[in-house]
């Protein structure tokens, strides 16, 4: 079977994975509700395309908090890449810095670190923290990779608690007996209650601050409020984002919360967005909303399950070429070129 789009690899994974595995990585919270309308508010929204402008020269290439990246699509943290993948996160690094773009790694890899650093070195990686109970752990983790060449430090704030995906009840979901969570190995003792700690505050920002020099990253902001929060408490980045759905069901989609931020934030730090990226031109989209780089979630999964690196490379380089295809016909031959005059914003 060709593997012509990213749907492509859905139906693949979704044929040949465990099935806890395909409703794990697939799950929403509740009624999904907010999973599926990450992908529906995409195609709510027009393009303006301009004719008759030179694209005989194309260039895809931006930079993020001063890296350079081949195209403004990177992969966002998800755990647990061996369900999809025996190599794991050790594959997703390699694919990452192969198409020259940011690999968010999970800190619920079953990689850890040390080895997701040294499958791929030199690749552009940053590391997403929860906070937990346990804040020596976390401080634990936050030095490790800073030791290890990680070069942004990503804070998910959105999950004080896990949300509730029924299938997942249902299943009875947990990791196989010989998958561990690599990087949490000894750090917790196993007990009822969620390692995770639910009064952080962005009084922690301060905290994350006194432990590293990376630049912070919040993932998980939707509004305007926050927004002003997270640039007032002096971090470089924010990710606009719902976790896939998977917490609060029934928010906004992101690409629609992704107008409120940017118009919040005025420039003052770099804002990025996940969730619903499924072709070239959602990529468009998000950029001419004003995100400075897309990151995605379970297409980067799809990837794995169906060839480990080499197919998370195909669903990569099928996004890039689609987002060169769609920049060409609206219009754009570089990045700097695209702006809120190619969308409708009316239609939002």
């Amino acid at each position: 079977m060709a593997m012509v789009c990213l749907s492509d690899f859905e139906a693949y994974a979704k044929k040949y994975l465990p099935k806890i595995a395909w409703d794990y990585f697939a799950a929403g919270a509740d009624d999904c509700t907010t999973r599926d309308e990450n992908i529906l508010a995409y195609k709510r929204i027009r393009f303006r395309p301009r004719v008759l402008r030179d694209v005989s020269v194309m260039d895809t290439g931006t930079k993020i908090l001063g890296s350079e990246i081949s195209f403004p699509v990177g992969i966002a943290p998800t755990g647990f890449h061996q369900l999809a993948w025996p190599d794991g996160e050790k594959s997703t690094a390699r694919a990452a810095r192969a198409m020259n773009t940011c690999y968010i790694a999970s800190t619920y890899s079953t990689c850890t670190l040390e080895e997701i650093s040294a499958a791929a070195p030199g690749g552009l990686r940053w590391f997403q923290l929860y906070i937990h109970r346990n804040r020596a752990a976390s401080q634990q983790l936050v030095r490790r990779a800073e030791a290890l060449g990680f070069r942004g430090l990503v804070l998910t704030a959105d999950l004080p608690y896990t949300g509730k995906r029924r299938d997942d009840v249902r299943n009875g979901f947990r990791l196989p007996p010989h998958m561990k969570v690599k990087n949490l190995e000894g750090a917790f003792e196993v007990c009822k209650m969620s390692p995770l700690d639910p009064s952080v505050t962005w009084n922690d920002i301060y905290w994350l601050r006194s432990l590293t020099r990376l630049p912070i990253i919040i993932k998980g902001i939707l509004t305007r409020e926050d927004a002003e929060l997270a640039v007032r408490h002096g971090v470089q980045g924010i990710i606009v984002s719902n976790h896939g759905g998977r917490q609060l069901d029934e928010g906004p989609a992101t690409i629609d919360a992704l107008v409120e931020v940017v118009e919040a934030v005025r420039g003052r730090v770099e804002v990025y967005v996940d969730g619903g990226i499924r072709k070239g031109s959602d990529v468009l989209k998000a950029l001419a909303l004003g995100a400075k780089c897309v990151f995605i979630g379970r297409p980067a999964l799809w990837g794995l399950a169906y060839k480990g690196e080499e197919g998370l490379q195909d669903v990569l380089r099928i996004l890039q070429d689609e987002f060169r295809l769609s920049m060409a016909l609206a219009g754009c031959a570089s990045v700097s070129e695209i702006g809120q005059h190619l969308v409708q914003l009316s239609k939002l």
